[in-house]
């Protein structure tokens, strides 16, 4: 398991890098996904308001496509990074041989 949150992390990390060095300066989180299609932040926004509500939307959502582009995937590889220190195996203690020096 520790291993899959090691590779995830890395995948986001340097995909957090990408978008930091590669795309415009003061790109940012809905500009990117106005990328995928033209009205995808409005739909984005309609599908939130009638699943979970205004306040969501606003306290929630709005805060956080107003942020740069590769703070999501920063985060994200961040915590997988976290996730995968935290499911290491424990160290295995030296075996003893049964005898003493």
């Amino acid at each position: 398991m520790s291993r899959i949150f090691t590779v995830f992390a890395a995948v986001l990390l340097v995909t957090a890098f990408a978008l930091m060095v590669l795309p415009p300066d003061g790109m940012t989180l809905l500009d990117g996904v106005a990328q995928w299609g033209h009205d995808a932040p409005t739909t984005l926004e309609h599908s939130v308001r009638s699943t979970l509500g205004t306040t969501v939307w606003v306290k929630l959502f709005v805060p956080v496509l107003i942020r740069p582009v590769w703070l999501m995937p920063l985060c994200l590889g961040v915590l997988a990074a976290g996730l995968a220190a935290t499911t290491l195996p424990p160290a295995e203690s030296p075996r003893r041989t049964g005898r003493r020096l």
